[in-house]
C-alpha cells in the first residue's frame, strides 16, 4: 500500500511525502511511538526508499519526501534550491507530517539536509542515518564534470530498457555492469512523446549541487548532537578515511560498512543495507 501526503514546505513550495507499508492486518506488531523521514539523494525520489519503509512501517511509521525538484513534488522554475530551502523544506515535513521526534535517514544530498537539520534542530531529531554522503568540499572540478555528464545522457530515451541499459551499462560513469543502477535511473523517467526523459530538470538539479559542493560541511556534522550512524558502501563516494573521521568528530557517531555496494547503498544491496542499519533503528527508537 502506498499513501501520498502533501505537505508545504518554504515559500509554500508543494511537497508530495509518501507512506510505503502493508495492509495493517499484515503488520507484525503495531507502529511503536516515534518516527522516521527518509531523504532520497540528488535527482532521486521517495519510491526509491519504498523496500526501506516498509520494513520499517512494521513497527514504526516511516515517510518518504519527494524533495523540492524532485519525483512529484513543486518544481518552482526560479528554486529556490538553495540549502536553507531544502532544509526548511524537512523541517515543515517533520512538522506537518508530526513525525517529530524523528529519526532522519538520508542518501546523499538528502543526508547533508537531515544532518543540517539536526544540527540546526536538535529538538526535531532524535537520530540520524547518514548514508554515501561526503562532508569534505568536492570543488569546482567536480561541478564541470556534472555538467559534462548531464550533457552526455542520450535523451530520449526509446524506451526503459535503453535507460536500464545505459545508466547500467554504458554509461562512461560506470566502471561495471550494476543493474541496480540502471532500475534507479528507470524509476526517475517518465514517458513523453519522443521517448523517456527525467522527471526532474537537469540544470535544477545543477543549481541544487552548485550550493554545497564548493563548502566543507564538518562545522554542521559536529553539532549533531543526537546518535548518528554513518554508512559507505564499499565502493561508493564516501571513503573509508573520511567517513572514519565523520564517526570521530560526531558527538554520537557509529560506523557501517555495506560489502558490494556502491553509492547506491540501499538499492544496491537492499538486505546488507537493513542489517547495517536496523540494529541502530532498534536502539534509538525503541531503546
Amino acid at each position: 500500500m502506498v499513501r501520498r501526503i502533501d505537505v508545504r514546505g518554504a515559500g509554500g513550495v508543494r511537497l508530495a511525502a509518501w507512506e510505503f507499508a502493508d495492509p495493517p492486518k499484515l503488520r507484525e506488531a503495531e507502529p511503536s511511538p516515534g518516527g522516521v523521514l527518509l531523504l532520497h539523494g540528488l535527482m532521486g525520489r521517495a519510491s526509491h526508499w519504498a523496500d526501506t519503509a516498509r520494513w520499517l512501517s512494521e513497527r514504526h511509521r516511516a515517510v518518504a519526501l519527494d524533495q523540492r525538484g524532485h519525483g512529484r513534488s513543486e518544481k518552482p522554475e526560479e528554486g529556490p534550491y538553495t540549502r536553507e530551502a531544502y532544509v526548511d523544506d524537512a523541517e515543515a515535513a517533520l512538522e506537518q507530517l508530526g513525525l517529530a521526534p524523528a529519526v532522519l535517514i538520508g542518501h546523499s544530498m538528502g543526508a547533508l539536509t537531515a544532518w543540517q537539520l539536526a544540527a540546526r534542530r536538535p529538538d526535531l531529531v532524535r537520530g540520524l542515518i547518514i548514508c554515501d554522503m561526503r562532508a569534505s568540499a568536492l570543488g569546482a572540478a567536480s561541478q564541470r564534470e556534472w555538467e559534462d555528464w548531464f550533457k552526455s545522457w542520450p535523451v530520449p530515451f526509446a524506451t526503459l530498457a535503453d535507460v536500464r541499459k545505459w545508466f547500467g551499462e554504458d554509461d562512461p560513469w560506470v566502471e561495471r555492469a550494476n543493474p541496480a543502477r540502471g532500475e534507479f535511473f528507470a524509476e526517475v523517467m517518465a514517458e513523453g512523446p519522443d521517448g523517456w526523459r527525467p522527471v526532474f530538470d537537469r540544470a535544477q538539479m545543477l543549481k541544487s549541487r552548485e550550493t554545497w559542493v564548493h563548502d566543507a560541511h564538518w562545522e554542521e556534522l559536529i553539532q549533531v548532537s543526537c546518535p548518528t550512524l554513518v554508512v559507505r558502501g564499499l565502493y561508493g563516494d564516501l571513503g573509508r578515511a573520511e567517513s572514519q573521521e565523520m564517526v570521530r568528530v560526531l558527538p554520537r557517531g557509529e560506523y557501517a560498512e555495506v560489502a558490494d555496494a556502491g553509492h547506491l547503498v540501499h538499492y544496491d544491496r537492499p538486505d546488507a543495507w537493513r542489517a547495517a542499519i536496523e540494529p541502530f533503528l532498534d536502539g534509538v527508537l525503541t531503546g
